[in-house]
């Protein structure tokens, strides 16, 4: 979705763009998949009211009135039962805290929501800074078990800014006068939002290619020069939207300082379970799972938000478990991952029996997000390089955000109006990977 975003707002007249994908399909993380007998996106995606960025886009490419919203409810599941997380009420009731750690809990929350940006945060290690917010125990009960639900054993190398930007989010829709937060989803999923932005694209005149892996960006004397399996073409401007180690390895044009720069970087990965079920779970869109002895770190219920009858009445629910990049997770056979996700959820929801699960399917992308360490800002690579006419503009470059769609699409904003007025009359975006990895973009 960058490289498209990019080139999106990129276009104008007299500028040639291309985009080059190394997978047979664009879109990286927001891509679609067939699981059984449903087709949808191969990652959980929804978009917040409050995502001004991405209900832009929709707007410029004629799907803002595509947009289903719908209120939905959390659980948070500890010790064999769920506990209700949508209201003050079930948080007053919560029964793992105390009416104290509670008070402590609605502090740390109002407390991060004023704050205008989490730079500040960035030399603060998670943990520290909400344990001396809200106490241990709430820490060990709370923050904990949700830290790792979105980030595994890499909550504990990452910044308070992390957490910040987390609740920020959540509030943003407030400060905009939202008065309450629905979730959304565009009739079709993200196939038929990333279908028609390629088309919209195309009709514009960007070159959109796909199965395209770019092997090397080099510095020649007529401007960069990209090789890709097809051959080797030359632009005024290239722009690598790639993670951070595959754009090291890509571009044999930057300074060995720079290459090294990039390939420090530490990424988040995940492995994402689709599991296609006969009977619905509880109806709650997302479920924080506080039990480590569970293989997963949430289950997200898709058919809580898009009606069940899309699927031809069967619920869709992802099992994502967020993972350091080289967890040897990533290298399990699938039909282990399969035996360990379903006895797992049977456990959590008894109703279920082995013949109610349809279909079954993983999906492992090691690089989904950077993660933010102590002073993260200060090892994130700059869009300009030392070679005149090569960018590097990729997701790790969302500073005090969470990485998600809208961020992406708000990063290619703000990297546009940069490049703009530098960007010559023939510019190529490299969203793709080396080899057959595709670039994942995001995850929410």
């Amino acid at each position: 979705m960058l490289g498209l975003a990019l080139a999106h707002k990129l276009e104008q007249p007299r500028r040639e763009i291309t985009v080059l994908e190394a997978s047979d399909r664009f879109g990286g993380l927001a891509d679609a998949w067939t699981v059984g007998p449903v087709t949808w996106d191969r990652h959980y995606h929804v978009t917040l009211m409050s995502d001004l960025h991405m209900r832009g886009l929709l707007k410029d490419i004629g799907l803002d009135g595509e947009l289903n919203w719908r209120t939905t409810r959390t659980d948070f599941y500890e010790n064999g039962r769920f506990h209700p997380l949508n209201n003050a009420i079930d948080f007053l009731r919560f029964p793992p805290l105390g009416l104290i750690d509670k008070a402590r809990l609605a502090f740390t929350i109002l407390y991060a929501s004023r704050l205008k940006n989490g730079v500040a945060l960035e030399s603060i290690p998670v943990a520290e800074w909400l344990t001396k917010l809200s106490g241990k125990r709430t820490y060990e009960r709370i923050w904990k078990p949700l830290l790792r639900a979105k980030l595994g054993d890499n909550y504990k190398i990452v910044s308070a800014s992390f957490i910040w930007s987390v609740i920020n989010r959540f509030y943003s829709a407030r400060r905009a006068g939202i008065e309450k937060e629905m979730f959304g989803y565009v009739t079709g999923g993200y196939e038929r939002i990333v279908n028609t932005f390629v088309a919209d694209l195309e009709t514009r005149g960007v070159i959109c290619r796909e199965n395209q892996p770019v092997l090397d960006i080099a510095q020649g004397p007529d401007g960069i020069s990209v090789r890709t399996p097809a051959g080797t073409e030359t632009f005024d401007r290239v722009i690598v939207t790639a993670p951070g180690d595959i754009a090291a390895r890509m571009c044999s044009a930057l300074a060995q300082s720079e290459r090294e720069r990039l390939a420090a970087l530490r990424y988040q990965g995940v492995v994402c379970a689709s599991v296609v079920l006969k009977k619905p779970l509880r109806g709650r869109y997302l479920t924080y799972v506080a039990d480590e002895t569970i293989p997963f770190t949430g289950v997200i219920e898709m058919t809580a938000v898009v009606d069940r009858e899309t699927f031809n009445g069967l619920s869709l629910v992802y099992l994502p478990h967020y993972l350091p990049a080289d967890h040897p997770l990533f290298d399990e056979k699938e039909e282990v991952l399969r035996e360990r996700c379903i006895s797992n959820l049977r456990r959590m929801y008894p109703h279920i029996a082995d013949d109610d699960v349809v279909a079954f399917r993983v999906s492992r992308a090691r690089n989904v997000m950077a993660v933010q360490a102590l002073n993260y800002s200060k090892a994130v690579p700059p869009m300009h390089t030392s070679v005149e006419g090569l960018h590097i503009v990729n997701s790790a470059q969302i500073i005090n955000g969470n990485l998600n769609v809208d961020e992406t699409i708000a990063l290619a904003e703000r990297a546009a109006r940069d490049l703009d007025a530098l960007t010559a009359p023939s510019t190529t975006v490299c969203g793709a990977a080396c080899g057959d990895e595709a670039m994942p973009i995001a995850a929410e």
